[in-house]
């Protein structure tokens, strides 16, 4: 399943870092921005965040929420934020079914070796829920930016 310009935010529910239960579908009434990434703790994932966190006054501005998914543990997530100092609200995703839900739970290829991970990919929804602006494959430079300007757009 993949989602599409116009479709609702999924009736999904995940944990954040610290063990709270986040419930998707009731954060409509506000601009969202969900962003996945594949692993905490690495090169791209960490650039990512800290970019998010940086513009983090400015979505807050619009009363846009960010939200980071992985597949990571909560527990390693804590980590993540402590040692980065990150203020973009992470999310786990363990099980998988919201990158399911999503359509970020691919086949990729490195070095030859064919794997399932997740895709790194955005999407911004309205405040109505549903679904303004997707990005796939994301190239983490300017990415924030980019999404804070579509934000800004709505």
């Amino acid at each position: 399943m993949s989602l599409a310009i116009g479709d609702t935010i999924p009736a999904v529910t995940l944990l954040d870092a610290d063990g709270a239960t986040i419930d998707l579908a009731a954060m409509k009434g506000a601009p969202l921005v969900v962003y996945f990434y594949p692993k905490a703790d690495t090169p791209g994932c960490t650039t990512e965040a800290q970019d998010f966190t940086r513009l983090a006054p400015e979505f807050a501005h619009l009363n846009a929420q960010v939200l980071a998914v992985s597949r990571d543990a909560p527990a390693k997530l804590c980590k993540f934020r402590d040692k980065y100092g990150l203020t973009v609200r992470l999310a786990s995703d363990e099980d998988g079914k919201v990158c399911e839900a999503f359509g970020t739970w691919v086949e990729k290829q490195n070095y030859g070796r064919t794997y399932m991970g997740i895709e790194r990919s955005t999407f911004l929804f309205g405040a109505d829920g549903k679904l303004a602006k997707l990005w796939r494959k994301v190239r983490v430079k300017g990415h924030a930016e980019a999404v804070l300007e579509a934000a800004k757009a709505l």
